[in-house]
């Protein structure tokens, strides 16, 4: 590990998709704990620096409260209300605040001082701390700059180059996940109303290899765990998710789980200063005591060597005699097949894959058969790979053989990374809803909604790029930064005839447009929705299916701002106006922008399990939606029951000369959004362009401490060699013949047609790289004709039947 400034000409100044000045970067040694006292000065000097004392003071102690706002960062779900604390918030969750609710303006005069191209060629970060918008924004065709425009005439807008398509089917409509339950109901009513399936979202790039997993193995795609289970488990198991950086207040309830006597087995490539030890700022112990270990045992599995390893516990589960058999036999099929797959385990396979000793292997296998209930949780780590589906199975095949579904202080965990992702799913944002979502809405509107499936996120942008797709809409999110092949997905926009964001900040996807470009700025979770019939709230589901009210504190930032509920009902209604005035389907959009429970009437008639929805989400602490595999042991599959799946194990080639490569996150960031240049737990400081290398491989492949390097990975199947350029090395632990890096400076090289089998998500955390000197690589050549056409994926997609009843 190297410690120190890079000196002169080590990170230099990257020019291209936003410059990027690493001129002043500094590698410590990493942490050996989160949180701390630390952990609550960066918090308040962020907040305070960003929203000052009495604005940080409404916010901070609102968030996360039964009768405040939720977080706008992750989806980790809240303590009971009557088990919260006054800060009832982490570190990134203070910096998310402070984000939304930053006093910085991005007013019209800004957009007027600043073409798109010199927006464009800052960074992330700068772009950021511009601040809020403040007013619609519309760049003309051939024009330069943003400029202001009237919510009608935006309305109209969209509502010109909507109707004008050839076909519904020629517009795509984006979800991030910081939509709310009501936004994201009335925004799938309005894209189906208007005729189409269109409806990609967020969780394609990252759980969406969890949902179909768990579809096909459970029966619906959801954890099967709540926080109380948590506390209560004898055994977690935390692979392929860094928590202390990712989910900061899981590892409270880490913290509580070790002091009642469970164990932690943590799998993951690096070792995170989060599974190392927490100080909780909360606790004595936290601040002048030593805090909180959290891994008993830490397995630092090679990438994608998760589906290895997980089968292996499978062997040894079966071989010591480590099942639960009446389990099996009551709720399960497909044991047999299960069991003569891992008999005839390959170890040396195991180990090739995994990078682990068997010893290492055995000692977390006798964790698991010590067990008497455990939970497995996972994120991204586990999502982004070809084989990603057959690895969350395996980990699924362990909960069915052990009985550790339907138990308490046991089951399945998977940790969503964005607040309301699952919530958005849930009330059918999906481009493949089953037809009783879609009888339901025909029910309850009167129009028969579009029954063809529509384009996830990887078929968006291939419909964008060929022509296909003409309109884009994006829901929140910063859609250019978040999906793969940068430069593939930048070309796709450009080609669009209009590209429309719902945002509160600027942002990339802004400066990327098509030949008609709007911005439509809209209230944050933190602000006050004041509509004529009185104040609003809106309602989000976490990552444990829990659903409740938020209510911001704030006056909003601008008088001309709409809620993202408004505004999706002004273009709804400027769409689908008739000539004589009327809807064409007889919906109401004005009335369900002025009062949002009409939309929650709606939702209780639709969306399975919500029935009586106004009254239990606004009950403190919400309520928790139906789970029948976590409430009764029952199993809405193809056969009945909890299916034991079989895959097979095959080791990722990795040429000599390369590296398989992890995108990852820095502490100062969420998802897209860079909240500053501190990864302070990884002991990188005021820069972002470095790849961590193990030092032996350093040295094997010829290169030093510090050197600069261009990442090159060659995907075969369109003979185009992707580049990042300038990035650091850094030596670090990591397994041998892999790195990391972060993205989305990282995102593009990964090939838009690289995807997980049955999801379609982007293999982010498998990316097969060189290292070559710098400037040496020259810039990928983006799309070309060889590149997979529209539904290229149709053969290995998944298509679960029964289909499911509840949308996940």
């Amino acid at each position: 590990m190297s410690n120190g400034t890079a000196g002169p000409g080590t990170a230099p100044v990257v020019e291209g998709f936003g410059a990027q000045d690493d001129s002043e970067l500094e590698i410590h040694s990493p942490k050996d704990a989160a949180a701390g006292v630390t952990a609550v000065k960066v918090s308040m000097e962020r907040a305070l620096s960003h929203m000052g004392p009495k604005r940080t003071a409404q916010t901070l102690l609102k968030l996360n409260q039964a009768d405040g706002f939720d977080c706008t960062s992750c989806a980790w779900p809240d303590p009971d209300p009557d088990a919260r604390h006054t800060a009832e918030f982490c570190e990134n969750g203070a910096k998310a605040v402070a984000e939304e609710a930053t006093t910085a303006r991005a007013t019209p005069e800004v957009f007027a001082r600043y073409s798109i191209a010199e927006l464009d060629s800052h960074d992330e970060y700068w772009l950021g701390q511009l601040g809020r918008i403040t007013h619609p924004m519309v760049k003309r065709p051939g024009a330069t700059h943003y400029e202001p425009i009237e919510w009608d005439d935006a309305f109209a807008l969209v509502a010109e180059h909507l109707n004008g398509l050839s076909s519904p089917d020629e517009a795509v409509f984006y979800t991030s996940g910081r939509a709310s339950n009501e936004s994201a109901f009335t925004y799938q009513l309005f894209v189906r109303a208007f005729g189409t399936n269109n409806l990609p979202d967020c969780s394609n790039m990252c759980h969406e290899s969890t949902s179909v997993a768990l579809a096909e193995s459970i029966g619906i795609g959801k954890g099967s765990v709540s926080l109380r289970d948590l506390y209560d488990a004898e055994l977690i198991v935390i692979a392929g998710q860094n928590p202390g950086t990712n989910h900061p207040r899981m590892l409270s309830a880490l913290e509580i789980a070790k002091r009642r006597g469970a164990k932690i087995l943590a799998i993951n490539p690096l070792r995170e200063a989060g599974l190392v030890n927490f100080r909780n700022p909360q606790k004595p112990r936290g601040v002048v005591g030593r805090g909180t270990d959290i891994a008993d045992l830490h397995l630092p599995v090679r990438i994608n060597g998760d589906l290895a390893l997980f089968q292996a516990f499978g062997h040894l589960l079966e071989q010591w005699g480590a099942i639960d058999r009446e389990f099996v036999e009551q709720y399960t099929d497909g044991y047999d097949a299960w069991v003569e797959h891992v008999r005839a385990l390959d170890w040396d396979v195991v180990l090739a894959a995994t990078g682990l000793s068997r010893e290492e292997i055995e000692r977390a296998a006798r964790m698991i058969e010590a067990s008497g209930a455990t939970i497995y949780c996972w994120a991204m780590g586990l999502t982004q790979h070809r084989n990603s589906v057959a690895t969350i199975k395996e980990v699924t095949n362990l909960a069915l053989v052990r009985g550790d579904i339907g138990k308490r202080g046991a089951g399945l965990c998977p940790v969503r990374g964005h607040s309301n992702v699952q919530g958005d799913r849930t009330m059918g944002i999906w481009e493949k809803s089953p037809d009783t979502f879609l009888d339901a809405l025909q029910a309850e509107f009167g129009f028969d909604p579009p029954r063809e499936h529509g384009l996830d996120v990887v078929d968006a942008v291939r419909a964008l790029r060929d022509g296909k797709a003409k309109v884009f809409m994006g829901l929140g999110g910063n859609f250019v930064h978040a999906v793969s092949d940068t430069d593939v997905t930048a070309d796709a926009l450009r080609s669009a005839d209009l590209t429309l964001h719902v945002s509160t900040k600027v942002n990339r996807s802004h400066l990327v447009t098509g030949d008609t470009a709007l911005i439509l700025p809209t209230l944050g979770r933190t602000e006050v929705d004041e509509r004529a019939t009185g104040p609003q709230f809106v309602s989000v589901e976490d990552s444990m299916s829990s659903v409740h009210a938020s209510r911001g504190p704030l006056e909003p930032a601008s008088p001309h701002l709409r809620s993202e509920t408004a505004i999706i009902c002004g273009i709804a209604r400027a769409t689908l106006r008739q000539d004589d005035g009327t809807d064409r389907h007889g919906i109401d959009w004005d009335a369900m922008a002025e009062d949002y429970s009409i939309i929650r009437g709606h939702i209780s008639r639709v969306v399975p399990g919500c029935e009586d929805y106004e009254r239990k989400v606004d009950r403190p602490g919400g309520f928790v939606l139906p789970h029948p595999p976590r409430d009764s042991r029952t199993f809405h599959t193809s056969t009945g029951k909890g299916r034991i799946a079989v895959s097979p194990v095959e080791v990722l080639h990795v040429p000599e000369g390369h590296l398989l490569l992890q995108t990852l996150r820095s502490h100062d960031q969420f998802n897209t959004t860079i909240y500053g240049m501190s990864d302070r737990y990884r002991g990188i400081e005021n820069g972002r362009r470095v790849v961590l290398v193990h030092p032996d491989d350093v040295e094997a492949l010829g290169w030093r401490d510090g050197d600069v390097v261009d990442l090159v990975t060659h995907w075969t199947d369109d003979d185009v060699d992707r580049v990042a350029p300038g990035f650091r090395i850094v030596s670090y632990e990591t397994p041998r013949g892999t790195a990391a890096a972060y993205y989305p400076e990282t995102n593009p090289l990964v090939p838009l047609d690289s995807v997980a089998e049955h999801s379609n998500t982007p293999t982010s955390k498998s990316v097969v790289v060189r290292l070559v000197p710098t400037a040496v690589g020259g810039v990928g050549e983006g799309a070309d004709g060889t590149q997979h056409p529209v539904g290229a994926d149709g053969e290995h997609r998944s298509h679960p039947q029964p289909e499911p009843l509840h949308l996940s």
